[in-house]
């Protein structure tokens, strides 16, 4: 197993530029390297993307501001602050997410066996971590699928958020996985008092490094019950108790991206989001400074200060002016009137705006109006198709590398070789579709097309094959009853 020392010396090296008469070590390459990429704007963002879904906005952070002296900016705590969100942006993640993926996934292949293994292991279970992972992907432009072994020899899949993963790729197009690291925050306890502790694992063909990062400094991670930082992937305890570590030939992280560039989705719409919670906030603002709707002209006040005076007319609903001889007192009002629909305008514009570079649909189209018919429908739905597609581009590649990893577990379990079996799998995309209109389509291809196309393009299908035995399943049996009449 590789140690500590010889993995900086093995994996990282060549990753480091020869300075003029110095040399950065490996190990404080790496400590750097953490550095930057934690603070770095790409990291920032991804985490923002998962705020912002969990409904934790900017606009919770944000002060009342006026025109203070000197005509500078400065915070006041004495007028309304509504820190209001309208989460369209969540509303983007899952109806993006659950179009591709809400639906299961079809697997098809010629080797029916192997077929039948897939569909094991693409359990509910698997779908409910890949809907996730899909979201993931959506909030943080990329997340990682870890495949492991489960404490009774069951393959699963775990899932990584993005801003935990700091890939190193062997080629610019970000597809050969040279190493990586993960970085993550433990719970943990200094004596009696708890602490958040920031664990660092290295992911390479030797297995899991595992480290604590103290200070910026990467610390060997002992203090658990296998008393060795460095772990193979896979552990097998025979008959008698030994046990051996296996390492997989490829590093167990598969990448699932949303787009090429690994682009979150609130970089597209982060500043419309912020919109629509300003206006919203500003609007309850404007109804809540109610009494600052009325300015009011004060002519010679008996008082001494505008704080004295606010605090009469809130009390005794009166104040006190002078009006003697030539000083003639009063108060006049200069109304100031909040228009309510100028605020609905600016907020369906910020939303229509959202939807169109978020590639979403309006699920309150006016197209929808009345019996749509099909044409109209893939209208509203052309871009969260084109968004779809690039997606599902990069979910194909990464099934990809999810098949490899369940090809080694088949053949090392014993249920059979399968590598160079070819398999398709296919998203049903949950798209509103006129039921009538592609049903009569059905019943017109019928002699045109085979039973199989047909079927498979069928709205009440999921599982076309399933479909199929269960036809000729009740072939079958309508023949064996024809039978049974005709012998009788």
């Amino acid at each position: 197993m590789l140690n500590f020392a010889d993995f900086f010396t093995a994996k990282v090296s060549r990753l480091i530029r020869q300075g003029a008469g110095t040399r950065m070590s490996d190990k404080e390459f790496l400590e750097k390297e953490i550095a930057r990429w934690k603070s770095s704007p790409e990291r920032i963002l991804q985490i923002k993307g998962y705020l912002y879904y969990g409904n934790e906005h900017d606009i919770l952070s944000r002060r009342r501001m006026v025109i203070g002296e000197g005509g500078e900016l400065v915070a006041v705590d004495n007028l309304p602050n509504n820190r209001l969100t309208d989460n369209q942006y969540a509303k983007m993640v899952n109806q993006k997410a659950n179009y591709l993926l809400g639906q299961p996934f079809v697997v098809e292949g010629k080797n029916t066996q192997y077929v039948e293994f897939l569909k094991q292991i693409f359990s509910r279970r698997f779908m409910k971590v890949l809907k996730n992972g899909g979201k993931a992907a959506l909030n943080g432009g990329i997340a990682w699928l870890y495949p492991y072994y489960t404490d009774t020899g069951e393959l699963a899949f775990r899932l990584f958020p993005g801003y935990e993963v700091l890939p190193f790729w062997k080629d610019s197009e970000h597809t050969l996985l040279d190493f990586a690291v993960r970085l993550y925050l433990a719970e943990g306890y200094e004596g009696t008092v708890p602490v958040i502790v920031e664990k660092v694992e290295v992911y390479d063909l030797q297995g899991i490094h595992r480290f604590v990062l103290d200070g910026g400094v990467l610390v060997p991670d002992i203090n658990t019950d296998a008393e060795t930082p460095d772990l193979p992937y896979v552990t097998v305890t025979d008959r008698e108790g030994a046990v051996t570590g296996l390492n997989w030939e490829k590093i167990p992280l598969i990448p699932l991206k949303y787009n090429e560039g690994e682009i979150p989705l609130i970089k597209k719409v982060k500043t419309l989001q912020d919109g629509i919670n300003i206006m919203l906030s500003d609007f309850e603002n404007r109804m809540q400074e109610d009494s600052r709707n009325t300015i009011l002209i004060l002519k010679n006040y008996d008082g001494t200060n505008l704080g004295e005076f606010r605090r009469n007319l809130a009390t005794y609903g009166a104040v006190k002016v002078r009006y003697d001889g030539e000083t003639k007192g009063g108060v006049e009002t200069l109304e100031i009137t909040v228009n309510a629909e100028n605020y609905k305008v600016i907020l369906e514009i910020f939303k229509k705006a959202l939807i169109e570079n978020a590639m979403g649909y309006d699920a309150k189209d006016d197209r929808l109006s009345g019996n749509p018919n099909q044409m109209n429908i893939q209208s509203m739905y052309s871009d969260i198709d084109l968004d779809a597609n690039e997606m599902e581009t990069e979910l194909q590649a990464a099934f990809e590398e999810l098949l490899w990893f369940i090809n080694v577990h088949l053949f090392n379990t014993g249920q059979g070789d399968f590598e160079g079996e070819e398999v398709q799998i296919i998203f049903n995309r949950d798209i509103l579709i006129n039921e009538s209109e592609a049903i009569e389509n059905c019943q017109k291809s019928v002699g045109i097309l085979s039973d199989e196309t047909i079927i498979g393009q069928h709205p009440w299908i999921d599982d076309p094959g399933e479909e199929m035995e269960r036809l000729e399943k009740q072939r079958e049996k309508e023949q064996g009853e024809l039978e049974c009449r005709t012998a009788n």
